[in-house]
C-alpha cells in the first residue's frame, strides 16, 4: 500500500479541528457529567465521542483524491 503523504496530511488537519471542537462543545457547552446522566453510560458516551471522531477523519482520508 501506497502511503498518500497529501491524505494523510488534510486527515490530520481535519482530525485536529474536529477534536478540539468536540472537546469545546462536550467540556464547555455540554459538559460532560450532563451527557453522562442523559445516556445514562460513561462508556456509551465516550465511544460515540470516539466514533465522531474517528469515522469522519476516516472519510475525509478515504475520499480526498490524490493528483
Amino acid at each position: 500500500m501506497k502511503i498518500n503523504k497529501r491524505k494523510i496530511k488534510y486527515a490530520t488537519i481535519f482530525f485536529i479541528c474536529w477534536f478540539a471542537l468536540l472537546v469545546f462543545l462536550v467540556d464547555g457547552v455540554l459538559k460532560f457529567q450532563t451527557l453522562v446522566d442523559y445516556f445514562g453510560s460513561y462508556t456509551l458516551v465516550e465511544i460515540n465521542l470516539l466514533l465522531l471522531v474517528i469515522l469522519p477523519t476516516w472519510a475525509v482520508y478515504k475520499f480526498t483524491k490524490e493528483k
